[in-house]
């Protein structure tokens, strides 16, 4: 739905918008993981509380049977197997979307850049495994290899998130992806190496409920009952056949797809929204709320509906049941000299960070360079030291893999690897900060080429600039200008072309939102007729600044205030001379994936967020410092 909402900051949050929102579902999945890694801290600390006081209460509690039973057909599982294969199931559900989204809208819909997260989610599991074996031999721990392969999402970005303007924003997203690659690969891996035997009657049984979600889901069947009712029934059927039924997220979440709202879809919601508001009826609201859900993905919906139920309750939950470790001093001692605890921390420790570091390099070295992290070697490195931290997935094969004594010498190992992860990264961003500025950037930022979201690059020749034609950052800005937000920023970007000087340079290009601002295309067209009179930018100005006044005479008689010939103008306004420009903008807005204005592209990449001076200059000065070092 289109619709003009007040801003609560005047210095530049608001959007006059076109889809639901500007927010990059990537950017709400990173702030989640990394506030629920505080939640899931207190929930590890309380877990081990509980069973060093009340060490019975804890294991009577999550050892009792729960039962659920509809007729003759049932489930009976220990309270920790219902949270661990239950809703844990959930918490992969949300991984698959999140993997979902990056392959059909993020950083891997460029199907060549999978090449580097793969093989460096790859790389991040089998060397960790295979240091795991080597402290294993002769302990008769091999079987639970798994434990060594799968980061902890939410801690490794909570690391990140303590550290804070140290490491670049693009690093959360290398480590995401790298991350979903091992938290797939760690998921197949329970399916088939840590499952009981196979029951193939429930695993055809399994198969065929599969097969209907496709069937309905290509049918278009969008409500969510049916898919959760055949979702409990294929968990059911994997359980039965001897697979952990956690699978099951992550198969329903790969086939549903991410896509961003057309601009077909939100005007004809904005249509059904104008009809409501004019005769509100039960019918028209049933319209309307369908027409809402259809817009947007499904893969959007459910990630904002899950996600933070599985960051802030799931797996919190899970940790309360799993991470309880009856802690003695002879037992500490005893552990961290047992080849269990041993292995695991020293793979994750040492052997995630320099096999992702060292993936990343092979792939630059074998692609000559054409495939590189979007970020510096130091980064990288500090990244992968943060994702050398076990819990989640390692707790779970734990749990599948180990009894008894190996079982608690695999919890010591795993939770031993929160800390000393995070102050090797502690450590390594401290060198880099101690760098000279040149080095530090290069060592932060890189000179990898980044994804560009700008699907129309700046042609000095047709489009509108302002500030010097070669300057090395690039502002290109959507906007409408009826629409009061864009009024709002454009202080923000006087103040910031003051501060920055020379090194920026201003792009217009047109997007009236003629559903909600019915003046706003009249105006892109009479400030195409000023360009035809090398008078755009004080047009654009006088626009912005009178908001209120834009009927075909005002728009006369700014022409005359310009000193314009008036002739000229109304003629060119009134044969819409420029209407075949601004239609050209709206088309490339389209392709960028615009959803409202004002939207700004720094250096081609979309700015999310707000736009308030410090924001703006954020990007800007990161922009100047990947020019500079691209420059030399």
């Amino acid at each position: 739905m289109t619709t003009t909402t007040p801003s609560p900051d005047p210095q530049g949050i608001g959007q006059t918008v076109r889809s639901d929102t500007l927010r990059s579902p990537l950017r709400d999945f990173l702030h989640t993981e990394t506030g629920s890694a505080v939640v899931l801290v207190a929930a590890s600390v309380a877990a081990l509380l509980w069973a060093n006081t009340a060490p019975g209460s804890y294991d009577r509690l999550w050892e009792a049977t729960l039962s659920v039973r509809l007729g003759s057909v049932g489930v009976a599982l220990e309270l920790r197997e219902w949270v661990n294969s239950g809703l844990m199931a959930l918490f992969f559900f949300v991984v698959g979307l999140e993997a979902r989204r990056e392959f059909d809208m993020g950083e891997l819909r460029q199907r060549h850049r999978m090449a580097l997260p793969l093989l460096a989610g790859v790389m991040g599991m089998l060397v960790p495994v295979l240091i795991f074996l080597a402290f294993a031999v002769g302990s008769g721990a091999g079987r639970g290899w798994g434990v060594a392969m799968s980061t902890d999402t939410a801690f490794a970005l909570g690391t990140l998130a303590l550290l804070g303007k140290r490491l670049p924003d693009t690093l959360r997203t290398f480590l995401v992806t790298v991350a979903i690659v091992d938290d797939v690969v760690a998921l197949v891996v329970i399916a088939v190496v840590y499952s009981s035997s196979l029951l193939w009657q429930a695993l055809l049984a399994a198969c065929a409920v599969f097969a209907v979600v496709l069937v309905i889901r290509r049918a278009g069947v969008r409500h969510g009952v049916p898919y959760v009712v055949l979702g409990v029934g294929l968990w059911f059927a994997l359980l039965q056949a001897g697979i952990d039924p956690v699978v099951t997220g992550l198969a329903l979440a790969m086939i549903t797809y991410a896509y961003p709202a057309s601009r077909s879809d939100l005007k004809r919601t904005t249509g059904l929204f104008r009809l409501f508001r004019e005769q509100p009826t039960a019918e028209l609201e049933r319209s309307l709320r369908h027409g809402l859900a259809t817009v947007l993905s499904p893969n959007e919906r459910l990630e904002q509906t899950f996600h933070p139920w599985t960051s802030y309750l799931v797996v919190p939950l899970f940790a309360l049941a799993n991470a309880g470790v009856h802690i003695t001093w002879s037992g500490l001692a005893h552990a961290f000299t047992a080849p269990v605890t041993l292995g695991i921390l020293i793979a994750f420790v040492v052997g995630k960070p320099l096999s992702i570091t060292a993936a990343a390099a092979l792939t630059t070295w074998a692609s000559r360079g054409r495939l590189r992290p979007q970020v510096g070697w130091g980064a990288v490195l500090a990244g992968s030291t943060a994702s050398g931290v076990a819990f989640t997935v390692s707790l779970l094969i734990a749990a599948l893999a180990f009894d008894g004594e190996q079982l608690t010498q695999a919890k010591y190992g795993i939770l031993a690897t929160i800390p000393v992860s995070f102050a090797f990264s502690w450590a390594i961003t401290a060198v880099i900060r101690a760098l000279p500025r040149t080095g530090r950037a290069r060592a932060l930022l890189g000179t990898g080429e980044s994804i560009i979201d700008l699907v129309a690059p700046v042609d000095p020749d047709r489009d509108h600039i302002r500030g010097p034609r070669n300057a090395p950052v690039t502002v290109v800005k959507y906007g409408d200008f009826e629409c009061p937000y864009c009024a709002q920023a454009e202080p923000v970007l006087r103040r910031l072309r003051a501060d920055v000087g020379g090194d920026i340079r201003f792009v217009w290009r047109h997007l009236p939102l003629d559903d909600v601002h019915p003046r706003a295309q009249l105006a892109a067209e009479a400030s195409e007729a000023a360009a035809r009179q090398g008078a755009f930018w004080p047009m654009h100005d006088l626009l912005l600044a009178r908001q209120g006044e834009l009927s075909p005479s005002d728009l006369l008689r700014y022409a005359e205030e310009l000193g314009l010939d008036p002739k000229r103008f109304e003629r060119d306004l009134s044969s819409q001379a420029g209407a075949s420009r601004v239609a050209e903008d709206i088309e490339t807005a389209d392709r960028s994936g615009v959803a409202g204005s004002p939207t700004f592209f720094v250096n081609g990449r979309l700015h999310r967020g707000p736009y308030d001076l410090a924001t703006l200059t954020e990007s800007v000065r990161a922009a100047q410092e990947r020019a500079s070092i691209t420059k030399h």
